[in-house]
């Protein structure tokens, strides 16, 4: 039997419309059999300026897979904050494609790192079609920098680079008290992660313009990070090391990094070369 174009419109029609009322149905989850690395939700509590962050992922990667696990709590004082750093980790050979994180510096040489990510059930793996389709959760992972960025530069072998941010007086403070409050929420009311419109740099993107509106536009540079680097540039919103260009060469971290003996403390290591304040 040969169907018509109409008909087969109608089947195309009826079939999108029971996806999208099984998709409707399906609920985030917080009790799930998760991966071990995002197995933890992290949490914070404030009083006053003191924050003590609970769960953040301290992990030792020996390479990409096997990893030596390790959830710590810790205490920081935003009033000794001493940097915000954007970081883009470029892990696909297409240029857009990228991961973005937040670090921040403290006085008393921690460095602690925001990443939106997917939380993923043991067995799944991630791929950008099924996060169209409400197939992970939205996951705010707290970690040291060590962790977080000594997976990508060595064990995965990623360019990466690391851009020192520009905040006004306070706006750091802020924005760390304001990915806490987001780490909070997350762990009290789960979200699904959307591909395109809630990933690790929208949801960035969220949480600076909720401490100062419209400081980022929307723009298609946070649907694809890989270009991120120059939005931020032009938004003043990072340092400017020479022009754009200039910039972008002295950011780069990960062929510093792979130099690294393990002796020295990783953060201030792959710093060494950036230009300072």
């Amino acid at each position: 039997m040969i169907l018509s174009g109409s008909a087969l419109v109608a089947m195309f029609v009826n079939a999108m419309w029971k996806r999208y009322i099984r998709l409707k149905s399906l609920e985030p989850g917080l009790d799930k059999e998760w991966v071990a690395d995002c197995a933890k939700h992290g949490s914070a509590t404030f009083k006053g300026s003191k924050v003590s962050l609970k769960n953040v992922r301290d992990f030792t990667w020996e390479n990409k897979r096997e990893h030596n696990s390790k959830w710590i709590n810790t205490k920081v004082d935003i009033d000794e904050i001493v940097d915000v750093w954007f970081v883009i980790d470029h892990f696909h050979k297409i240029k857009g494609l990228a991961h973005t994180m937040l670090t921040f510096e403290f006085s008393d040489g921690q460095f602690i790192t925001f990443s939106f990510e997917t939380r993923r059930e043991v067995g799944e793996r991630y791929h950008p079609w099924n996060g169209l389709w409400r197939a992970y959760e939205l996951y705010l992972l707290v970690t040291t920098e060590k962790d977080a960025l000594h997976l990508r530069t060595n064990a995965r072998n990623h360019k990466v680079h690391l851009y020192r941010v520009q905040t006004p007086p306070g706006k750091d403070k802020a924005l760390f008290n304001a990915l806490c409050d987001r780490l909070n929420s997350l762990a009290a009311t789960p979200e699904w992660y959307h591909t395109l419109g809630k990933t690790c740099t929208t949801a960035i993107v969220d949480q600076v313009n909720l401490i100062t509106p419209g400081r980022i536009p929307r723009m298609w540079r946070t649907s694809l990070p890989g270009y991120s680097a120059r939005a931020a540039w032009k938004l003043k919103l990072i340092e400017d090391w020479g022009g754009y260009e200039a910039t972008v060469e002295a950011s780069r971290i990960d062929e510093r990094a792979r130099k690294w003996d393990g002796k020295e403390e990783y953060s201030r290591f792959i710093r060494a070369h950036l230009p300072p304040k």
